[in-house]
């Protein structure tokens, strides 16, 4: 497998997700109680996050825009009661600071210093993770989110978009995530290769995948990425 470039998925391939999410909702709670208490009182950490996915349904053209729902989210909790567009800013840029306070998985770090050193990286995420805050952004030419270019994947053309940003032709790039539907079939739909980052014990065909979308490699952390790639390379 020739690869010339690699792509990366964010949430939940480099750092887990759902601490930093947890920690945004208490962070906004929080910031609500001080600057917000009636807001606060009608919209606890559970009533928040119920109207969050109530406007995420109610607005599927913003399906691509997590920060778009959750601003529209805070404007419904908020303008009821009296706040203003300041207390909406104010609010999410509590939320969002917190979400960009990732711990990366042990594997992440050393991984890309390596891979860095031999490939150029790109970054296709649906999610709103800033990479400047949180101070990974030397390690990627670009990164690609959803909420910018206007589609999410598993569409192919925020794929080749990055393809294009790389000016390699698909088969020679290799996407790397978690999620077996919008990474791993997106990629493959789009031509390029993919890796799988299976952290769990689930196998592609007990989790109902056809085998032709099948991975080009599964991989338990991006270590077995850099070995794997190290070895393809040796006998190229």
């Amino acid at each position: 497998m020739r690869i010339r470039a690699i792509t990366f998925d964010l949430d939940d391939t480099l750092w887990p997700i759902a601490p930093a999410m947890l920690r945004a909702e208490q962070r906004l709670n929080a910031w609500l109680g001080a600057h917000c208490p009636r807001a606060a009182q009608a919209y606890p950490i559970d009533a928040m996050r119920a109207l969050r996915d109530r406007v995420a349904q109610e607005h599927p053209q913003i399906a691509h825009d997590f920060g778009a729902q959750r601003r529209l989210a805070l404007r419904a909790a908020l303008l009821p009661h009296g706040y203003g567009e300041d207390e909406v800013a104010g609010a999410y840029t509590a939320f969002y600071a917190a979400r960009n306070e990732v711990e990366c998985y042990a594997d992440a770090l050393p991984a890309l210093d390596q891979l860095k050193a031999r490939y150029p990286l790109g970054a296709i995420t649906n999610g709103n993770a800033d990479l400047d805050a949180i101070g990974l952004r030397h390690y990627f030419r670009f990164s690609l989110h959803a909420s910018d270019f206007g589609s999410a994947k598993p569409a192919p053309d925020i794929f080749l978009a990055a393809c294009a940003q790389l000016g390699l032709a698909p088969a020679e790039v290799l996407h790397v995530g978690d999620d077996p539907a919008l990474d791993v079939v997106g990629a493959h739909q789009a031509g390029l290769r993919c890796a799988w980052l299976n952290r769990g014990e689930a196998t592609w065909t007990q989790l109902g995948f056809a085998a032709p979308t099948a991975p080009d490699l599964v991989i338990g952390d991006l270590a077995q990425l850099v070995e794997m790639l190290a070895r393809s390379e040796a006998v190229a």
